[in-house]
């Protein structure tokens, strides 16, 4: 059940183009390339932009150079640039490198996170937890996103109960804020509702985000599932790139332009140039030599 009367009349956008955007692409671009992206993305208006994550290049060679990257970022102003995350290496990595903020993820499946993190459930979460608290040691805000929330490409459905659960323990840990991850694609908007209800009640005041894919095209619905429901956090990807390299057939991220459309036309405010952001996509479409799956940049604003 939709509940209008929570609705967020203002939100927060995470442009993860330059990270989750780029990870899974055929196209390897140069560390100034996306620090370019990650500067372009700054000059809309977005308030946090995820810029690298700093993980092992030989399995994510889409990602080297992580270091690099923020070296050519500014350390200040009012974009933040986030690192995601994954190990106490990767977060000394990321810390070093000036990273403001620190994203952690793990997934809600055994299978899932044997395959995309050579660990278990449990031993993720309880990294995850580490992680924030050494973030906050080292003055960094700290965000725990759950992935395969909605769904896991190898166990299928996963039980909203151990969402909830590792969503409140994940507040407990002291995550600045709390992500459920539509990581392959597969939610639908009654499912978004109710998982956001629950999670809710388990994180308390801590506030929760959605990160969701529009692999059956179902993703823009279910921002406005997520937006009805009272969330004001939402991960999305310049131009619809993205995919997950260890889902099969994971396909992109819901497109920053297209939920910024969405939004403005709902009168929710994000501070966001939409045209701006449509200028990104175009040059990241030149920079790739390929059309990008969102379709604002394409259709154009309205009215024009």
């Amino acid at each position: 059940m939709i509940l209008y009367a929570m609705r967020s009349d203002r939100v927060t956008l995470c442009d993860v183009g330059p990270r989750d955007g780029l990870q899974n692409d055929a196209e390897i671009l140069a560390p100034g390339v996306r620090a370019e992206l990650c500067r372009r993305l700054a000059a809309t208006g977005l308030p946090r932009v995820e810029a690298a994550s700093f993980v092992n290049p030989k399995l994510v060679p889409q990602m080297a150079g992580a270091e690099e990257v923020f070296a050519e970022l500014p350390g200040d102003g009012d974009t933040v640039y986030a690192a995601l995350v994954l190990n106490a290496k990767g977060l000394e990595r990321a810390v070093a490198a000036g990273a403001r903020e620190i994203h952690a993820a793990y997934p809600l499946t055994d299978t899932f996170a044997e395959r995309n993190q050579n660990t278990t459930v449990a031993a993720a979460a309880a990294t995850a937890a580490a992680i924030v608290a050494r973030a906050h040691e080292a003055g960094r805000r700290a965000t725990v996103t759950l992935a395969v929330a909605f769904g896991c490409p190898f166990e299928g459905e996963v039980d909203p109960g151990v969402v909830v659960e590792h969503a409140g323990a994940a507040a407990a840990a002291g995550a600045d804020e709390v992500v459920l991850a539509d990581t392959i694609g597969v939610a639908v908007p009654g499912q978004v509702a109710r998982l956001v209800d629950g999670a809710r009640g388990a994180v308390g005041d801590t506030p929760l985000g959605l990160h969701l894919h529009n692999t059956r095209n179902t993703g823009y619905a279910n921002a406005v599932a997520g937006l009805e429901n009272g969330v004001a956090l939402f991960d999305a990807s310049v131009g619809g790139l993205g995919g997950c390299p260890f889902a099969p057939r994971a396909t992109g991220n819901i497109a920053t332009e297209d939920l910024l459309y969405l939004l403005g036309r709902e009168g929710v405010e994000s501070g966001v140039d939409l045209d701006g952001v449509i200028g990104v996509s175009e040059w990241l479409s030149g920079v790739l030599g390929r059309e990008l799956p969102g379709l604002v940049h394409r259709a154009g604003p309205f009215p024009a």
